[in-house]
């Protein structure tokens, strides 16, 4: 198993590596920076742009080779340089990575986990009330675009605090500026702005990931032994969680892996409809302001989070499959 994971491991790191390599060579060819300093009243004289781009590693007159070199140098001293307006990436990314984090794990756990028992109880169910209200519920938020997923939550929110006369739940941004209060009232303030970003992400994950078990236990209900384990006399409910549910998890944990990146992509949509200053946004504002440092930067650490995902859908596919560990 070690050496599967190792092997796996030293596949990925060679995958980030080439994808962030890629993701710099498209920016730098496509992108320009010159233009933030040239669409000024008045202009810099060019001589200035130039010097200042190339203290930057933003010079288009630089071979994107040279400019590559020296970022990548850079980044293996921890350094990943600075945004055209001189901030440095490494503090942008610090203050902004924790908050994609939170809408991540929190949306990645709960949404996997109760995904995966909404479609398992849904297979064990099927065709009875609760089977079918599961389908229709999946279908319905499968066939909504994210985006359009989370302004229906935030009218929703806004219509019932109307109704309750309270504002319960927030929906502009992770925190409201200036709250007095001690420790818990600042708790309680962070809970209520991250219940519907959260929420959006939790039942877009939830939709995808029942359905996959859903098939999955259904496949794994009708095979030899599962039947035999019951004929045997092994009570229903130890057939249905030792045997029928550890092999039917095996697709859901590859799935995984590849559903990180479109949740990333969730992320970005749900963070600029609530006004949430993560990785998203920033990626968004990095294109837009032809920021050729921050976009591959934030292309790296995206990276190595999907590498992370796949690294942890590994384990658990060599946990739950006796195989894989022999191979």
């Amino acid at each position: 198993m070690l050496k599967f994971l190792l092997r796996r491991l030293a596949n990925s790191i060679v995958l980030v590596a080439i994808a962030t390599s890629l993701a710099y060579f498209l920016a730098a060819a496509t992108l320009h920076p010159r233009s933030n300093f040239e669409g000024r009243n008045p202009p810099p004289p060019p001589a200035v742009v130039d010097a200042r781009l190339n203290e930057l590693n933003l010079n288009d007159k630089t071979p994107i080779v040279h400019r590559y070199t020296r970022w990548v140098k850079g980044v293996l001293h921890g350094d990943f340089g600075e945004t055209w307006d001189g901030v440095s990436v490494n503090a942008e990314m610090g203050r902004r990575i924790g908050v994609s984090l939170r809408l991540l794990l929190i949306a990645t756990i709960l949404g996997g986990v109760l995904g995966v028992l909404a479609g398992a109880w849904g297979a064990i169910r099927q065709y009875h009330v609760s089977d079918h209200a599961i389908t229709l519920l999946s279908f319905v938020i499968l066939s909504t675009p994210v985006f359009v997923l989370a302004v229906v939550l935030e009218i929703a929110a806004v219509g019932f605090n109307n109704a309750v006369g309270a504002k319960v739940f927030e929906y502009t941004g992770e925190f409201t500026p200036g709250l007095s209060g001690g420790f818990w009232a600042h708790l309680g303030d962070r809970l209520q702005h991250l219940v519907l970003p959260s929420l959006t992400l939790i039942l877009a994950e939830i939709a995808i990931f029942s359905r996959y078990q859903r098939n999955a236990m259904l496949d794994v209900l009708g095979s030899d032994f599962v039947r035999t384990a019951l004929a045997k006399g092994l009570p229903r409910r130890t057939a249905l969680l030792k045997h029928a549910l550890r092999t039917a998890l095996i697709p859901s944990a590859t799935l995984f892996a590849y559903n990180f990146g479109l949740l990333l992509v969730g992320a970005t949509f749900t963070e600029k409809i609530f006004g949430w200053h993560g990785m998203g946004e920033w990626f968004v504002q990095t294109i837009q302001a032809s920021d050729t440092n921050a976009v591959a930067a934030i292309t790296l650490i995206v990276a190595i989070f999907i590498l992370i995902a796949s690294f942890l859908q590994d384990i658990v596919v060599a946990l739950l499959d006796p195989r894989v560990r022999v191979n």
